[in-house]
Parts: C-alpha cells; structure tokens; sequence
C-alpha cells in the first residue's frame, strides 16, 4: 500500500456537531415539553491528507453517514469547521459552494437510486463535466469514453441505463460520474456494501488504483473492518456520533484501546492485515 503524501492537511474537520430534533408526543406537547435532541455527530475532529485513505467505522447509527453528508453540506452541520485546504466550508454559498461540492465528490451506497434512470450513462458523465466546465467536455464523446476507462468500464457502457447494468457495474459509473469533475477528496459512502465479495475486491482495487494514479484523498465509510482492514492507511471508530479512537489502521485493529472498538472487532470477522500487524483477538 503506498503512503500517504505528507504536507499540511487537505481536509481538516474539527468539533463538527449535528443534532436532530426529535419528535414530541401528544402528551409532551400538551405539556408545552422542549423537544429533546438527538446528537448524531458530537464534537468530532480528524484531519485527511492528499494521497490518504481514511477508514471510518462503526456500526449501523453510530453517525458516519451524517458526518459525511455534513462535510459536503448536504446537510448543514450545527458547529464546527470545515476546511478544504484552507477554504471554510460552512462559509461558502452559491458558486463557491459549488466549487467546494466539485472538489469534494459523494459516492452513494446504492448507485441505482443516486443516478437518473432515464439517462443513458454517457449522458449522466457528460453532464457532470458540462455543468462544473470541466476541460475536456466540450468533446462529449471522449470525455466519456475516457471517464469509463478509468474505471475499467468499455465505452459500449456509455449507451445503456443504469437498469441495463449489474450492481458492480452501476457502482463503477457513479465512481466515473464522480471522478469527472476532478474532485480533491472523494467520500465512499458504504460504497461497496451492497455488493458481493468479488466485485467488491475489484472496487477496492479500483480505489486503490485512484488514490496512487490520481492522488485523490479518500473518506471509505464502512461498517464492514475487514473491508477498512484492506484498503485504509489510517481508519477513524465512531460510536454514538463520537470518534472513540483513530489511528494507523494497523495499531488500531491491532492493539484497540477503546472498548467499543474492541466489541466491533469481536463481533466481525477477524480482519486480514496482510502485512500489518495481526488483529488481536
């Protein structure tokens, strides 16, 4: 696995909060009873490097999905900050906003419900460089063809729907419709979950693949530690919206200091290090 770049951070988050209202019963209501909130994301600090693959794991509610929909601001964080590479996120709006948006790239769990079914792939690809202008796009034919080989996929794939194709393949399209626009960081939301054991080793692979050829900077959002176990250079424990430990993915499942993160290595599978130091059981 090849090292993360080294330098200031790219991303750097810190003390991001997010709190939903949660609602009130006829009883509280009558009552005039303050709503009580639900805090999804509690005071969470971590900072991404380019060229880096950050794993962040927990089990199902612990925040992940909040935390990384709060990054891109699709939805609004309550506090904290947001830097990418020097710019406040919270701060932009309008084209600025769009811009961030641009560099920093969602990948969806479930590809069929994030791309438009009436649209042919091609269509779906071109329209992602056209709309940020990206170079290239003016010449729609090439700008396609050249977005589906970066992830494996033959250019016939450009005419089809997404219902035309399988899951794997469906995911590698919404990966291509991200990487068009040249984004800095790409955040994989449960990005392989949804998908059998084979096909999921080729988009690790593809992710990898991404990070050492284009030196994207990657948030891999999973549930699944032997799938962080492979792919991330450092990973990030959430639990009840808090991270309760980070580190060098290796130490971490090696030698986890938490206790939650000690129950959610023993109730996985033991993940393979490979070359890293074994998981402790």
């Amino acid at each position: 696995m090849t090292a993360p770049a080294g330098g200031a951070p790219l991303l750097t988050v810190e003390g991001v909060v997010k709190e939903f209202g949660l609602r009130r019963t006829l009883g509280e209501r009558v009552t005039r009873t303050p709503a009580e909130g639900h805090r999804a994301v509690d005071d969470v600090s971590f900072t991404l490097r380019r060229g880096e693959i950050l794993g962040l794991a927990g089990g199902s509610g612990s925040g992940k999905t909040t935390l990384a929909r709060c990054l891109v601001r699709l939805i609004e964080p309550d506090a904290g900050t947001i830097e990418l590479d020097g710019t406040d996120v919270r701060a932009a709006r309008g084209k600025d906003l769009r811009e961030l948006r641009r560099r920093m790239q969602m990948v969806f769990q479930d590809p069929y419900a994030s791309l438009n079914p009436r649209m042919t792939v091609g269509t779906a690809l071109h329209e992602a460089g056209r709309v940020h202008s990206r170079p290239g796009s003016e010449n729609a034919a090439q700008f396609v063809r050249e977005a589906l080989e970066r992830v494996h996929l033959s250019a016939s794939a450009a005419e089809r729907r997404p219902r035309e194709l399988s899951g794997g393949q469906r995911q590698r399209v919404a990966v291509a419709r991200a990487l068009a626009v040249d984004p800095e960081v790409l955040i994989a939301d449960e990005a392989v979950s949804a998908l059998d054991v084979s096909v999921q080793a080729q988009l690790l692979n593809l992710f990898l693949d991404l990070r050492d050829e284009l030196g994207v900077a990657i948030l891999f959002v999973a549930h699944q530690l032997a799938v962080i176990a492979e792919l991330a250079d450092r990973v990030a424990v959430m639990n009840q919206g808090r991270i309760v430990e980070i580190g060098d993915t290796a130490t971490v499942f090696g030698h986890p200091q938490d206790d939650y993160t000690k129950a959610l290595l023993a109730a996985h599978p033991r993940p393979d290090m490979g070359n890293r130091a074994s998981v402790a059981s």
